[in-house]
């Protein structure tokens, strides 16, 4: 009897054993380690070629796929990591015992996934992959990797932030919301990602729309409210008038009209991912709008399991497939499509060159500046330029933006031309209007004058 007990206890033991490395086999941390050993050596040397070689021998080297993922969805290079380390001292040894804690996170993470395996049975293992960055990212996927930056996520209201006020002020906010709190829901919205068509929509609707999918799918997932300011942001009364609006407005009507002007830019402008000022003095508001779509749409569903399937399995940049979807939400009070015609109409255009006319083929090549004017005043702020088709080889170079005039509606930029070559430049969509609505791109072409 007493051989059977010890039997079934090796048994019990080995089973949960290998239960254990099977739940945490797509939970890796090795990075945390690798950073901290590197860090030390770091610091104790004044010497930046010496500090570069043991970043790059005992923490770049020896990297995860998740810290290599990490490092190219984030544009990090040894440089990013150097400065951040010599730039942040104080910031850095706040973190460190949180980070040191990732492993902890494991089980509750797997338990997390695990709900959402129940709501989406479809879904796919990814491995999850804990790293230190160079403040960044929180989280993100690349590949079908979850990438999770150590050293924001796992941080709190205790989190040394002097150093950082010069330059990432919004992290103070971020940091006194006690992000360490919530790893298990930042992990469930990264993993809807990897479950996902893409995470890089061709334009604001849609990424607003992918990203609340995620940042919906994890409430109904985890049981728990979203830490997104913008969430409870968008659902709030408002407490004061914004300039322009109508009194008594609320958060969500003023939302959904600004929105709605803006919803086919290219570029997220403030509603994503970004600092930008803007008039509601919250960021990340395409959070709060694609939540928003999400559970409108999940409410009228009559079935749930089909809706969230629905949901992950959209192709974003089907612009056919995402009108249907947002249509049957009733998240706006007009189509998708009307919309659409509505923003078409009103975008800012480019009505002419002062110095030339466009396609010309005599141009003076002693000219130095062009003014291009604007069917509406241009945001003074906002600039951008791109290739023409023809590439490098026609580019016309832009050696400065001298300015916009007081009433906004041109912008004269430097340039040196030589004779009898062709020019191209595309004055692009990274212009937009006073009321942030992309600018219709708009090709120079040109071709200066022989001698």
């Amino acid at each position: 009897m007493k051989t059977l007990h010890t039997l079934l206890s090796l048994i019990f033991f080995c089973t949960t054993s290998l239960f254990a490395q099977q739940n945490n086999a797509g939970f890796i941390t090795a990075d945390i380690d690798n950073f901290w050993i590197a860090y030390d050596k770091i610091i104790n040397s004044k010497d930046s070629i010496e500090q570069y070689n043991y970043l790059n021998k005992l923490y770049l080297e020896k990297g995860t796929p998740g810290l290599k993922a990490i490092m190219e969805a984030r544009n990090y290079t040894a440089k990013s990591y150097i400065d951040a380390i010599n730039t942040y001292p104080l910031f850095w040894n706040s973190i460190r015992k949180n980070t040191l804690k990732a492993k902890s996170f494991a089980k509750g993470i797997a338990t997390d996934v695990a709900k959402m395996k129940k709501l989406y049975p479809e879904l796919k293992p990814a491995n999850v992959y804990f790293t230190i960055g160079a403040l960044r990212t929180s989280g993100t996927t690349l590949n079908g990797m979850v990438l999770i930056g150590a050293e924001l996520v796992l941080t709190d209201s205790d989190t040394e932030t002097k150093e950082l006020m010069a330059t990432l002020p919004h992290l103070k906010a971020y940091f006194d919301s006690k992000p360490i709190q919530n790893t298990g829901f930042l992990n469930v919205h990264e993993y809807v990602h990897t479950q996902q068509k893409t995470t890089i929509a061709n334009n604001l609707l849609a990424q607003c729309t992918m990203e609340g999918v995620a940042e919906f799918l994890a409430v109904k997932a985890t049981g728990k409210t979203s830490p997104t300011p913008a969430i409870a942001y968008g659902k709030a009364l408002a407490e004061k008038d914004l300039s322009g609006d109508k009194k008594g407005k609320t958060n969500e009507e003023r939302i959904n009209a600004a929105f709605s002007a803006q919803m086919f830019n290219a570029s997220n402008g403030f509603w994503l991912y970004s600092n930008m000022q803007n008039q509601f003095e919250q960021r990340d508001l395409g959070y709060y709008v694609g939540y928003a779509i999400c559970e409108k749409y999940y409410e009228k569903a009559s079935n749930k399991r089909l809706a969230i399937k629905e949901m992950i399995e959209l192709d974003y940049n089907d612009s056919i497939a995402l009108a249907k979807f947002v249509d049957l939400s009733g998240y706006f009070s007009k189509p998708v499509e009307t919309l659409r015609a509505e923003y078409n109409r009103n975008r800012p255009g480019v009505t002419g060159i002062k110095q030339l006319k466009n396609y010309a083929t005599d141009v003076d090549p002693a000219i130095t500046q062009l003014t291009i004017e604007f069917s509406k005043p241009m945001n003074k702020r906002r600039t951008g330029f791109e290739l023409g088709p023809s590439g490098e080889s026609k580019l016309l170079f832009v050696k400065s933006v001298t300015g916009f005039p007081e009433d906004g509606k041109s912008v004269t930029i430097e340039i040196a031309l030589l004779p009898g070559k062709e020019y191209e430049i595309i004055v692009s969509d990274r212009f937009t209007d006073v009321n942030s609505i992309a600018l219709k791109p708009y090709l120079i072409k040109f071709k200066t004058a022989e001698k």
